[in-house]
């Protein structure tokens, strides 16, 4: 599968994240603004014409119903996230106009490959065999966390803290799987396995977290931030991240021009300070890079 598995659900998820919209307005962010002042640098030149597949604009691949990374605004129809403001943000150093083109994650790699779009940002997770066919430039460590109310009065700090304790997931999600094995390793440790509420939506985890029916939601990190934003004194984060991941722009590999500007308009952006601001913007700190085993947030 092209993404990591963190990152794929079924076709239920995509209703069901419509349904986040929907319900208390869970992901309706409010940052959604106007792009960070940028320093005045000297813009990277753009690649020749002929290599775009529109010439003056950088075109983009990506499966836009994954928010807060990337999704579609139901009011304006217009994709929004944290990747969508950064590729944009790339895209002006190279002083090229942003298309983002919506595409199905089962086909998003082979469409880069057939010339379809210029780059693909999509919470692609890098590994060994996307890399055998296409290029990288790294900007996110995504992963799975635990949401929590504040103050943690159960002290979940990790997964195994679970054991013998209400947990809510959404359905045919990874997570779901990972908890369903956990609950076996409880046993297996003699202890009492999970009791797993499994629902069909996150505003539904969200409110029996709020009600105090189960200690804990678990979900993508990037969800767990963005939910910490939005509800700063009703929710924390339980625990480090799990199951992290290297994510990265797709570049095709023969294409060294292109990753050239699309890797020296990323440094540019790391160090003008407009990666941090979009990384607060949309609440991502868990997914920051690490740049000389340090993060550059």
């Amino acid at each position: 599968m092209l993404l990591h598995q963190s990152k794929i659900k079924t076709w239920l998820r995509v209703s069901s994240l419509l349904c986040i919209m929907s319900v208390a307005a869970l992901l309706c962010f409010s940052a959604c603004g106007s792009m960070p002042p940028q320093v005045n640098q000297k813009l990277v030149q753009p690649t020749v014409s002929n290599d775009l597949v529109s010439p003056g604009f950088l075109t983009v691949g990506s499966y836009t119903t994954y928010p807060p990374q990337e999704n579609i605004d139901p009011h304006t129809g217009n994709a929004v996230g944290f990747d969508i403001d950064l590729i944009s943000a790339v895209a002006s150093r190279m002083n090229l106009k942003i298309k983002i083109v919506s595409a199905d994650y089962r086909d998003i790699i082979n469409d880069l490959l057939a010339r379809n779009f210029d780059v693909v940002i999509s919470a692609i997770s890098i590994t060994s065999d996307l890399q055998e066919k296409v290029a990288f430039v790294p900007y996110f460590n995504g992963g799975e966390s635990l949401l929590v109310a504040k103050g943690n009065p159960r002290g979940i700090k990790k997964l195994m803290d679970l054991c013998g304790q209400k947990v809510a997931v959404q359905d045919e999600t990874l997570e779901q799987k990972d908890l369903g094995m956990l609950s076996s390793t409880c046993q297996q440790a003699k202890k009492l396995p999970l009791q797993l509420i499994v629902v069909q939506d996150q505003g539904t985890m969200l409110q029996l977290l709020t009600a105090k029916k189960v200690v804990a939601t678990y979900q993508d990190s990037p969800l767990t931030d963005s939910f910490i934003k939005q509800y700063p004194q009703r929710f924390e984060v339980g625990g480090a991240v799990v199951n992290a991941n290297l994510e990265g722009i797709a570049i095709r590999k023969n294409d060294t021009r292109m990753f050239k500007s699309v890797q020296a308009a990323f440094n540019t952006l790391t160090t003008n300070g407009t990666y941090c601001s979009l990384i607060n913007k949309w609440g991502l700190t868990s997914g920051v890079l690490m740049q000389d085993n340090r993060r550059i947030c």
